[in-house]
């Protein structure tokens, strides 16, 4: 594996496309996203699913498949060593969101979100039949960035399919430390709207995995289809989440406690209908609308990072979406209400294949993962 120099940044001009707005979105001006620099912070990866960084400056990303990599601060890139034995590994579903907790420079706690083989964990009816399951586990690592030790099991029981499709999983921590937990749905008819279910949903808990006060069942919104972005608007507090479409429609939403967002796949029983709309308020009255869509085809958006500094300019505290069948990041220009889109552009497009996640960071960059398959990359963006 090869670090490269930062000084081997290339600036990309990011050009605009039209994209669908929900119907509470205002008239959008397509001017031009931000120039951006692009430098690799790590590459020969595979499938890197999130990236986190630590306040001494280490980038941690993990593989899918069951990988930990870490670039520490003196610019060393080493595998870390931790027990993925009971890793359970399938289609989407593997290692996928990491975390850090919010005190991390003294406790030394993060938490991934990751499939988990066989037992008996409690499954609702949707679980895989063979005990599979997914579960948020908080680790603990030391000061040298040389292992990861496991402490415990959070959450255990969120389902997951047999062919591990649709498995979420995304992590955010929040400022009181809580834990915000993005899932999917299984590709199961009934799990969206089944409030006993914890797939298809954003869930909330405390640190220790209890309920959170807002969530008494742990679930903060139900109504989704694969949850795979969170993130705060920065000065706000507004929580978004973006999930991935069927053949049309990826969302953002702004997330509000109990609220229900509307996807809905059992029109006809037992059969999990993919034709339906992602927010239907005929047959979930009441449901949210997005606060932006894709419209068709889908782009599929896997992430979700806000942007902070006066460096961004205009684009200061936009809303950053990745795409992988798109192969772009689409910038959106929040309304002064959170609810809709300003204004939007496209970067990066077609530049660097699948994209998955995006972060911020405090100096006001994004790192962001690619999702090819093969000399994948973790990539640092900075407005020019």
């Amino acid at each position: 594996m090869n670090k490269l120099l930062s000084g081997s940044g290339i600036v990309v001009l990011a050009m605009t496309m039209t994209l669908a707005c929900s119907s509470g979105s205002v008239a959008q001006d397509d001017s031009g996203a931000p120039a951006l620099d692009v430098t690799t912070e790590l590459d020969g990866l595979s499938r890197p699913w999130d990236v986190v960084v630590a306040p001494d400056g280490a980038i941690l990303t993990g593989e899918r498949s069951g990988r930990f990599v870490v670039e520490r601060a003196d610019g060393s890139v080493a595998d870390l060593e931790a027990d993925l034995g009971d890793l359970y590994a399938e289609g989407e579903t593997g290692l996928m969101g990491i975390e850090l907790a919010r005190d991390f420079s003294s406790s030394r706690t993060l938490y991934t979100c990751q499939g988990v083989l066989g037992g008996d964990a409690g499954m609702d009816s949707s679980g895989d039949s063979e005990g599979n399951r997914i579960a948020v586990v908080r680790w603990s690592v030391d000061a040298a960035w040389t292992k990861l030790t496991r402490v415990a099991t959070v959450l255990d029981g969120i389902p997951v399919a047999g062919n591990g499709r649709h498995g979420g999983c995304r992590i955010l921590a929040a400022e009181d430390g809580s834990l915000f937990v993005g899932t999917g749905d299984t590709a199961s008819p009934t799990v969206p709207q089944d409030r006993t279910s914890l797939g298809g949903k954003v869930l909330h808990i405390d640190a220790d995995g209890s309920p959170a006060a807002d969530a008494p069942d742990r679930v903060y919104t139900l109504g989704h289809r694969n949850v795979q972005g969170l993130a705060f608007a920065p000065g706000a507090g507004r929580l978004y989440e973006v999930e991935q479409g069927t053949s049309r429609d990826d969302e953002l939403n702004l997330l509000v406690p109990g609220g229900n967002y509307g996807y809905k796949p059992d029109r006809e029983p037992g059969i999990y209908d993919e034709s339906v709309e992602m927010t239907d308020p005929d047959r979930v009255p009441g449901a949210h609308a997005a606060v932006w869509s894709s419209g068709s085809p889908t782009i599929a958006t896997p992430g979700l990072a806000f942007t902070d500094g006066a460096a961004w300019g205009e684009w200061n505290g936009a809303a950053v979406v990745s795409s992988q069948q798109g192969q772009k990041l689409v910038f959106l220009k929040l309304t002064d209400d959170g609810t809709g889109v300003a204004q939007h552009a496209v970067a990066l497009e077609n530049e660097y294949g699948r994209l998955r996640s995006v972060t911020s960071l405090p100096d006001g960059s994004l790192l962001l993962t690619t999702d090819n398959g093969s000399d994948d990359k973790v990539l640092r963006i900075s407005p020019r």
